[in-house]
C-alpha cells in the first residue's frame, strides 16, 4: 500500500477537479494512438485510425477516452485502495483483453502531458510529482492481474 501525504492527496484531487473527462480523455487517447501507433492494435473494432485526423475524429476513441478517465476518476475517489478499486479492470485487461501493461504506462505519460498543457503554471513540479506518483500507483494496480 502506498502512503499519500496530505499535500499529495490534495494536489491529486485538485488536479482531477479540473479534468474534463470527455475532452481530456479524448485528447490523451488520441495522443497515445498518434505517438505510439502500436497501441492501436487492441482497438481493431474502432474503425479508421489510420491518420491523425481520423483518430481525432473517431467517436470510439472519444468514448474510450471518457471511459478510461472515468475509471481513473473513480480511483481518485479511493486513493487509499487504488489496487482494490482497479482489481476487476486489471483482471479483464490481463485475462480477457491481453493488453500489454506497458500501454498503461504510456497512457499515463501522455495524460501528464495533456494535464500539464491544460493547467499551465499551476502544474508545478510539486503537483507533477504527486500526479506522477498517483499514475505510477494506477499503472501498478492495473498491472497487478498480470502477475497473480
Amino acid at each position: 500500500m502506498v502512503h499519500w501525504t496530505a499535500e499529495e492527496k490534495s494536489a491529486i484531487q485538485s488536479v482531477w477537479k479540473q479534468v474534463n473527462v470527455d475532452q481530456d480523455g479524448h485528447e490523451a487517447l488520441t495522443r497515445l494512438f498518434i505517438v505510439y501507433p502500436w497501441t492501436q492494435r487492441y482497438f481493431s473494432n474502432f474503425g479508421n485510425v489510420s491518420t491523425a485526423a481520423a483518430i481525432a475524429g473517431n467517436v470510439k476513441v472519444q468514448e474510450h477516452g471518457r471511459r478510461v478517465l472515468g475509471a481513473i476518476g473513480e480511483t481518485v475517489s479511493h486513493l487509499d485502495n487504488v489496487k482494490g478499486t482497479l482489481h476487476s479492470l486489471s483482471e479483464i485487461h490481463a485475462n480477457k483483453l491481453y493488453v500489454d501493461p506497458e500501454n498503461f504506462r504510456r497512457f499515463a505519460e501522455v495524460l501528464v502531458i495533456v494535464l500539464a498543457a491544460k493547467l499551465g503554471t499551476s502544474f508545478t513540479p510539486q503537483v507533477q510529482h504527486s500526479v506522477e506518483k498517483f499514475f505510477a500507483v494506477v499503472v501498478d494496480g492495473l498491472s497487478d492481474g498480470y502477475y497473480n
